[in-house]
């Protein structure tokens, strides 16, 4: 089968994890990722979802603090992912990194990229209309990296009926790194979250849902 003219004008450019850092603008209004290949625009986080994830970041830093390590781990405010394969690259949400092992990141001083598992704590994506993303693409490279634990906050209840049921309800799922693979745990209403990274971090999954309407300061 050839590709016709029309094909080929509408076919994406694919580009590779260094093409993409190439690429990207210095000043946005948005964020990007790269998806096998194909630049994805991501809107910015506002409204609820930019209020939640500026909260669990506060409360993050406070198990941090409590559990003595505030000096060493870290919540940057952009960076980038980039997984095993070649073709994708991703700008989680919130990410707790390791200043005691970032030194291994040869791209982290000039370009804010994290290669390396071994740099990581935890990595956690706040849900959006985007869902498959969260659930499938980067649940799979995550852990195919090895990150050792990867929190999806679905606040709105905007995942499938196969993850957060029927009829649907706000879920947060914690995926712990197990000899290779994520073994899921699943946190609903008043729950207490388990988080194997943070055992302080003591907040039910309902007192965070609750931190998208808190007001703003």
């Amino acid at each position: 089968m050839t590709i016709t003219q029309t094909q080929a004008q509408t076919e994406p450019k694919l580009y590779t994890f260094d093409e993409f850092i190439e690429w990207y603008p210095e000043t946005s209004a948005f964020r990007y990722e790269l998806h096998d290949g194909v630049i994805v625009e991501m809107p910015k986080p506002r409204g609820k979802h930019s209020k939640l994830t500026g909260s669990l970041v506060e409360r993050l830093l406070i198990a941090i603090r409590e559990m003595g390590k505030g000096d060493i781990w870290t919540i940057p405010r952009e960076s980038i992912v980039k997984p095993q394969r070649e073709k994708s690259g991703y700008e989680p949400d919130i990410i707790v990194l390791d200043e005691e092992t970032i030194a291994t990141e040869t791209r982290w001083e000039s370009e804010s990229i994290i290669q390396n598992s071994t740099s990581v704590k935890l990595i956690l994506e706040v849900v959006s209309s985007n869902w498959q993303d969260d659930y499938f693409d980067k649940r799979r490279d995550y852990e195919a990296m090895g990150i050792p634990e990867y929190w999806i906050v679905d606040y709105a209840a905007l995942g499938g009926r196969d993850f957060i049921g029927y009829p649907k309800q706000p879920t947060i799922f914690v995926y712990e790194l197990v000899e290779g693979e994520y073994v899921k745990a699943t946190f609903r209403e008043n729950n207490v979250i388990v988080s194997p990274t943070l055992p302080g971090f003591n907040l039910t999954a309902q007192q965070i849902f609750d931190l998208a309407l808190k007001p703003q300061q």
